[in-house]
C-alpha cells in the first residue's frame, strides 16, 4: 500500500480585516479573550491498485505557551499505527523532507516499525 503523508496547521485567531458594510456603518468585529491556540492535522492518503483511496488523519490542538506548534514524532507514531491497524499489511510511505520528517525521534519510530514501513523521502530539485 502506498501512502503519502503531509501536515498542515491553522491559527484560531479571527481575522481582522475589512468587509463589506453599507456606507457610514463601519463593521466592528469583536475578539475576546487571548490565546486562541492553533489545529494542526497530518493525514495519509492511502492507494493500493484495485481498491478505494483511503483519507486517514489525527488532529492536534495547541494553544498553550510552551507547547510545540507542529505535530511531533508521537503522533505521527499513533497516525502510522492507525493506518497500519486499518489497511493490514506493509506501509511504503512518501513524504517531503520536512525538518520533522529528518529528526532523529523520527528515525528511531521508523527503526521501531521497519518490519511493515518503508520510507522514501521525496528529495526537491532545485529551481534553476
Amino acid at each position: 500500500m502506498a501512502v503519502f503523508e503531509d501536515e498542515a496547521g491553522q491559527g484560531l485567531r479571527p481575522p481582522k480585516a475589512r468587509t463589506w458594510a453599507p456606507r457610514g456603518r463601519t463593521p466592528v468585529v469583536r475578539v475576546t479573550g487571548k490565546g486562541y491556540g492553533r489545529v494542526n492535522l497530518a493525514g495519509l492518503v492511502c492507494l493500493r491498485p484495485e481498491c478505494r483511496t483511503r483519507l486517514i488523519y489525527r488532529t492536534v490542538r495547541r494553544g498553550r505557551p510552551g507547547e510545540v506548534k507542529g505535530v511531533g514524532p508521537r503522533h505521527f507514531a499513533g497516525l502510522l499505527d492507525a493506518a497500519h491497524a486499518q489497511l493490514g499489511g506493509k506501509i511504503v510511505l512518501v513524504w517531503d523532507n520536512d525538518h520533522r520528517h529528518l529528526s532523529a525521534a523520527m528515525r528511531a519510530l521508523i527503526e521501531a516499525r521497519r518490519s511493515r514501513l518503508t520510507v522514501f523521502q521525496c528529495r526537491l530539485m532545485p529551481r534553476s
